[in-house]
């Protein structure tokens, strides 16, 4: 990560540590996990909360046509630093509370989503409203990809039965700070419902 980004990460902790809800930027090993079933025939891929841009790097590195990638940032710093860093790239600065509003992808749904959000910290409606909004912009067989440091899926139980949603828990990055792990959550008999679990 460049030094901008790591002073962007810092400043936005101190400014709103609620919002960060970490203690440093997502590393590279979980990187490597949350983007590890997406490749360039994913088709398009919505990024939420991509903050300094490290899971966007990996998207890039995984394949992904810069053209197929849409970010969603709140954070007005990130959005900046995201714009410097990766020129060229769709970032939508606003509240993915509100994805449910908007048809983010005009031709084809997107094939997946990649979520840095931390849920954990968020009220169970916001968490609702983000899901839901993220699933209406999601093709039938799409992918739903979520950290957490938790010890289980972010997404409360209740809210993936409402959407008649499942998770499953497709590995742990140990080497994070703190380590993570990553679910991938799809709709329920969907063909990535049927994917077989692996771990990295």
């Amino acid at each position: 990560m460049t030094t901008g980004g790591i002073w962007t990460f810092i400043r936005a902790l101190l400014k709103d540590p609620s919002r960060v809800s970490a203690i440093a930027p997502s590393g590279a090993a979980l990187a490597r996990l949350i983007t590890s079933e997406i490749s360039a025939t994913t088709g398009g891929v919505l990024e939420l909360g991509p903050g300094t841009g490290v899971f966007t790097n990996a998207l890039l590195q995984r394949g992904v046509n810069p053209n197929n990638l849409t970010l969603v940032e709140y954070g007005a710093e990130f959005a900046r630093l995201l714009q410097a860093r990766f020129p060229g790239l769709r970032i939508l600065q606003m509240d993915a509370c509100q994805l449910g509003m908007h048809d983010l992808f005009e031709a084809e749904p997107a094939g997946a989503v990649v979520s840095g959000l931390p849920f954990l910290s968020m009220p169970p409606e916001n968490v609702a409203a983000i899901v839901g909004g993220a699933f209406d912009n999601l093709r039938s067989d799409g992918a739903f990809y979520q950290f957490t440091y938790g010890l289980r899926c972010p997404v409360p139980k209740a809210l993936l039965e409402q959407l008649d949603l499942d998770a499953t828990c497709i590995g742990r990055a140990f080497c994070n700070l703190p380590p993570a792990a990553v679910y991938r959550i799809t709709r329920r008999g969907s063909e990535a419902d049927r994917m077989v679990e692996f771990s990295l």
